[in-house]
């Protein structure tokens, strides 16, 4: 296990340290059971960093005996959209655009039955009714919009994937769908006039101080990165050799779905932004009002969640954020969050200023619960 040195004690926010080490145990178990490849988490109560450990593997190869550090960096996968949902946020107090707005009114494809009546909202909240993400629902035959777009290669890509279809009318449904996410990305380059992987470069990440987040990697943070499985140690073999990616249909496309790395401390700056109602360090970066409306629940009780054998329960989610809050959770209801495959996560409670980013690569990609859920609870325990 490594800790680096942070600026705080637990003991100096008004936290109980003997709980970082129920926490510590928590995720040793895990790794002696072969359930994750390692474990990284950053702490922060009221802005101020009081844990930062890291434990486990940097590389899912056996013989790879490299130690997972603190400052590794990460894909955050799905944590992404809460960046996407910040900039949509930003374009909207400059005045740019509004979340009733159709995105037909941006994006020509959007116009035409049965996609013209969905809002920006609707993208926000995975109620836009488009096609879920693969795995969501039972169904061997199923083919999410990306795998249209993989079948025609070269054309219009947002054409292509709307040959998927619709699976419910917008606002009916609560269904995960990163596509939506992608396409919120190019109404951010189509209103800002910048693609969106750079709007949100510029406007949240560096702002927010975050020198550890990128959506493309270079040799010096190639080398610095987790090597989950055989695809990654491809991709960072490659960039390590100097090997340019080249330029495809796919790169036009915008990562606001899934693309960001980072690390769980530059995560934790993110998270501190939105505490602090849009700012960080004495600057703005969103507007209190802003932070405000993405945060509060949106949905309404009578949309359902059938995802993952959910069962038709009601989904709790902001205009970004997911804000669900039930028996598993020991954080104080308003709080939000965003979980990303693989697994990692980000939650920030208002109420107790509390912000935690952690990173936990499950082996075999196999999802586990307590590495997410149960850690949680033993993050909170330590508030005293």
């Amino acid at each position: 296990m490594i800790s680096f040195k942070t600026p705080y004690l637990p003991s100096e926010v008004g936290y109980d340290s003997e709980r970082l080490e129920v926490l510590n145990r928590h995720f040793a178990k895990m790794l002696e059971a072969n359930e994750l490849q390692s474990a990284n988490y950053c702490l922060s109560r009221d802005g101020k960093i009081f844990a930062n450990t890291a434990m486990g593997k940097l590389s899912y190869k056996e013989e790879d005996e490299r130690p997972v550090q603190p400052d590794t960096i990460q894909n955050i996968a799905s944590v992404t959209k809460l960046f996407c949902a910040s900039a949509i946020f930003k374009l909207v107090e400059d005045g740019r655009l509004r979340l009733d707005q159709c995105v037909g009114e941006f994006i020509e494809e959007f116009k035409a039955p049965p996609f013209n009546k969905i809002n920006l909202a609707h993208l926000l909240t995975h109620t836009s009714g488009m096609m879920p993400d693969p795995g969501c629902f039972d169904n061997k035959y199923f083919k999410s919009p990306w795998e249209f777009v993989r079948q025609m290669k070269g054309t219009n890509w947002i054409e292509a994937a709307l040959a998927s279809g619709m699976r419910k009318q917008p606002g009916e449904e609560w269904a995960y769908c990163s596509f939506g996410f992608a396409i919120l990305g190019e109404v951010i380059s189509r209103v800002s006039g910048t693609f969106a992987n750079d709007y949100i470069m510029e406007n949240i990440v560096r702002p927010c101080g975050m020198e550890d987040t990128f959506f493309d990697l270079t040799a010096e943070t190639a080398v610095r990165h987790a090597v989950r499985n055989p695809q990654m140690e491809k991709e960072i073999d490659s960039i390590l050799a100097g090997k340019t990616k080249a330029k495809d249909s796919w790169s036009k496309i915008p990562s606001t779905g899934g693309g960001l790395h980072s690390t769980a401390l530059d995560l934790c700056k993110f998270g501190t932004m939105l505490l602090n109602k849009g700012t960080y360090d004495g600057k703005r970066i969103l507007g209190r009002k802003a932070v405000e409306k993405m945060t509060a629940l949106h949905t309404t009780p009578d949309v359902k969640d059938y995802c993952w054998n959910a069962g038709g329960v009601s989904r709790e989610y902001g205009l970004g954020p997911d804000m669900r809050h039930n028996l598993a959770s020991l954080y104080t209801k308003g709080t939000f969050f965003h979980e990303g495959a693989g697994g990692c996560c980000i939650l920030i409670d208002p109420a107790e200023k509390l912000v935690a980013a952690w990173f936990v690569p499950f082996v075999n990609n196999v999802w586990r619960a307590h590495a997410l859920y149960n850690a949680a609870a033993v993050m909170w325990s330590g508030l005293e």
